[in-house]
């Protein structure tokens, strides 16, 4: 369970293909913290420490993954957002995130305000997922509050803090994020929807 607060950035040290595996190294300032096992959210997508090496630790993501988040898009470089699960006697800072990454959207526009940023998003309503205006969202792992929601859009606004400490500050229009919806939304949307479909 993760709150979509950001704790730092890690950058992709190394990739390395194994069958239809990827196994990525990260460089984070965290990496002597964690713990074999542990579960770290990268971009909003939770994925298990299996090796730790002085300041870096490395990650493994299956095919389900590559395919549905934008993993499969990280170059050497790359700066990832990162946050530890939330241990039991934590804030709910963010909202709650899971960490499963529920569909790839793109940004569509980025719009500087006087010292905040307003991003536009969109995603393949088909699927099945929406928002909520003044409701929560997880962008790259982030969490924000949607506006201008609607069928397969939304914008969010971005603090100078945020836009500072995140990855916000590197993405470009056209770029590829990981979205995953308000649990509460998915649940209620489910209900009504039912199963049929």
């Amino acid at each position: 369970m993760f709150t979509g607060i950001i704790e730092t950035l890690g950058v992709v040290k190394g990739i390395e293909k194994e069958g239809t595996n990827v196994h990525f190294e990260i460089s984070a300032p965290i990496a002597h913290e964690l713990k074999i096992d542990q579960s770290v959210a990268h971009n909003g997508t939770c994925l298990t420490v299996v090796a730790i090496e002085n300041d870096s630790y490395k990650v493994t993501a299956i095919d389900e993954t590559l395919q549905k988040t934008n993993l499969k898009s990280w170059s050497v470089g790359k700066h990832i957002n990162l946050e530890r699960c939330m241990p039991a006697n934590g804030r709910f800072d963010g909202h709650i995130v899971q960490g499963h990454v529920d569909q790839i959207g793109h940004v569509e526009r980025i719009e500087e305000k006087d010292g905040s940023w307003l991003f536009d998003f969109s995603f393949d309503s088909s699927l099945g997922n929406l928002t909520v205006e003044k409701g929560s969202i997880t962008v790259n792992g982030t969490s924000l509050t949607c506006f201008n929601s609607k069928k397969g859009r939304f914008s969010v606004a971005i603090i100078p803090y945020t836009y500072e400490y995140t990855n916000f500050h590197d993405l470009k229009v056209g770029d590829e994020v990981n979205l995953e919806f308000d649990i509460i939304g998915k649940y209620i949307n489910r209900i009504i929807r039912g199963y049929s479909e």
